[in-house]
């Protein structure tokens, strides 16, 4: 058998993953990053979850073709270094992160950003693998038997995440930010919201989980405002969105409204998507799908989604274009690194 490793690097803890051949999780592990020891202790920790998790499994180092190593932040690919991680702190700024894990670990090293890795895992073993291309004819829109070759996978958690496949290939961008989409302004007003990295307008500072507590927290300090929520404010810090999601169940008007709201802003950027990248499928990932796929939150956020998004984008767009909840998790980032890895060999 060969086997390929993915490590999702994140702020907190960090995600080791081995899949098999066809993407399939063999075994995974986390360790905490303990991010303020530096990226060289990160590194050696990662080296030691990987050994304690291959000596359980019995896998030997031989079998391992390669390793994929996925993180946020501002990064270069080519040259394999992080700029400057937001989430990570100073210690981390353009430190050559992949070289440092390739040492540490004993294994070749791949890099990605997390949000492109999350997103090849969606579209090579997640929703996007059985997925097949719509087209709009003059009858109205039917499923082709070709299957998709181009998506797009939003992440909603503190901030946007964003990944690109086109002719199924992650898309970095000349300078690895092509997937910086949380970036984009939604916005120029004077008034706009402030975004987590300091400009006015951006994506992430509507559509956010982060944005979506802020927009809550200012709406309840408001004079007059009647919801269960004004009970609920200190769970806020601890469960972010998931209050808005329990609030909705229980009918109250103000949270259903929030909901909507959200997901208002999140079809003005995916209508932008469309119309820019115009792939065969958007998914929608992260730890803010309101209960997600199957539950009455979640497709009652989703269908507001996607009505937004038939009012705003060419109906070629709004009609052909898959939009839906992502599968994978939190399982896709070290699944996506450990196949750009594999797929990186040839």
């Amino acid at each position: 058998m060969q086997y390929y490793l993915g490590i999702d690097l994140g702020g907190t803890n960090t995600k080791i993953g081995l899949v098999d051949n066809e993407g399939n999780i063999v075994v995974k592990s986390s360790v905490p990053t303990y991010i303020q020891l530096g990226p060289e202790a990160a590194c050696e920790r990662i080296a030691t979850g990987i050994h304690n998790m291959l000596t359980n499994t019995g896998i030997e180092r031989k079998d391992i073709l390669s390793a994929g190593l996925a993180s946020a932040g501002t990064m270069d690919i080519p040259g394999r270094k992080l700029m400057v991680p937001a989430n990570l702190g100073k210690k981390w700024n353009y430190c050559p992160i992949c070289d440092m894990m390739s040492q540490a670990s004993g294994f070749p090293v791949v890099f990605s950003n997390d949000a492109s890795a999350a997103a090849f895992a969606e579209y090579w073993v997640g929703k996007g693998k059985n997925a097949k291309k719509n087209r709009l004819t003059k009858d109205g829109v039917e499923q082709t038997d070709e299957p998709i070759n181009s998506m797009i996978l939003l992440t909603l958690g503190t901030g946007i995440g964003c990944g690109i496949i086109l002719n199924k290939m992650v898309f970095d961008g000349e300078h690895s930010h092509g997937g910086e989409y949380g970036h984009s302004i939604i916005n120029y007003s004077p008034d706009a919201r402030i975004c987590g990295c300091g400009k006015p307008g951006h994506f992430e500072a509507y559509a956010s989980a982060t944005a979506v507590v802020a927009r809550t927290k200012e709406l309840l300090a408001s004079e007059g405002v009647e919801t269960s929520l004004s009970h609920r404010v200190g769970d806020l810090d601890v469960l972010g969105a998931k209050v808005l999601d329990e609030e909705a169940q229980k009918g109250d008007k103000v949270a259903i409204q929030l909901i909507r709201d959200t997901a208002q802003y999140l079809a003005v950027g995916i209508t932008t998507l469309m119309h820019t990248i115009d792939p065969d499928a958007i998914y929608i990932g992260g730890a803010m799908t309101f209960g997600g796929s199957g539950s009455e939150t979640g497709d009652f956020f989703l269908n507001e989604v996607k009505a937004e998004v038939a009012r705003r984008a060419y109906k070629a767009c709004s009609t052909s274009t898959i939009l839906d909840f992502a599968d994978l998790g939190g399982d896709a980032g070290f699944i996506g690194a450990a196949g750009i890895a594999k797929f990186s060999e040839k």
